[in-house]
């Protein structure tokens, strides 16, 4: 099947403001614990690891697609990847959620923080992105 032709989406088309039929449909947090096919990932994965994962994020981000036919997909990633990209350790927990080893409590500890740079720090979500984009 030949990949779609993203540019003239219904979705990118709607967020160039240009007339569409309809609005788009897509849904936020839409890989979740509600789909099978999720919970049979996270089976075997952690969360950390499926986020770092190219291939399961781009898996998972395909299944509300595939099932309920919207018109465009959240990549599956986690807001936290930010963090570690910017130099600070965060640590998933069972219970409480993430934590950060060292938290952001001073000026100084801002001014430590590192510039994200998206093609050293952040590939793994590009990869992602590039395989739901395939």
């Amino acid at each position: 099947m030949p990949a779609p032709d993203l540019h003239h989406s219904l979705f990118l088309r709607a967020c160039r403001r240009a007339p569409v039929a309809r609005p788009p449909v897509w849904m936020m947090r839409q890989a979740g614990r509600y789909l099978p096919a999720y919970r049979r990932v996270r089976e075997t994965t952690s969360f950390p690891a499926l986020c770092r994962n190219p291939s399961l994020a781009a898996e998972v981000t395909i299944h509300p697609v595939d099932e309920f036919g919207v018109d465009a997909a959240v990549i599956f990633s986690d807001i936290l990847v930010l963090l570690e990209a910017m130099g600070l350790e965060v640590r998933y927990e069972d219970a409480g959620g993430p934590r950060l080893a060292r938290p952001v409590r001073q000026a100084r500890d801002a001014h430590a923080l590192r510039e994200a740079d998206p093609a050293r720090n952040l590939g793994e979500v590009g990869e992602a992105i590039r395989r739901v984009a395939s």
